[in-house]
């Protein structure tokens, strides 16, 4: 699977339950950690969980591996480590707090829609 398809995977799999604001940030070249940050949130601790665990579900049963989640059982900030990809699911205030998309501001973000394209 190439990165992009598995971006395309994770993409679709937290938009298959219904995240808000997904955001995709190229990392390349500016962080060691990924070449990508997807960042979205939940409106419940519930929703959270369940973009989460579809991230990672999705993720396994496409033959990625998922290095670490962390945050789960709280559901305010759960981080599914994928390699390259690493993902952080929020509650929206959590989201709104830590504000990554402002923390990595000089990371270009990548078109959602198009990633969401077959």
């Amino acid at each position: 699977m190439t990165e992009q398809e598995a971006l395309q995977l994770v993409v679709r799999a937290a938009d298959d339950k219904k995240a808000e604001q997904i955001v995709v940030l190229n990392m390349k070249g500016i962080s060691l950690v990924a070449d990508y940050f997807v960042i979205c949130h939940g409106n419940s601790d519930k929703q959270v969980q369940a973009i989460a665990r579809e991230i990672q579900d999705q993720a396994e049963e496409h033959g990625l591996v998922v290095k670490r989640v962390e945050g789960f059982h709280e559901a305010k900030w759960v981080l599914v480590d994928l390699g390259d990809i690493v993902v952080h699911v929020f509650a929206k205030e959590e989201r709104e707090y830590y504000n990554l998309e402002r923390l990595w501001g000089d990371a270009p973000t990548e078109d959602v829609a198009a990633v969401l394209q077959p």
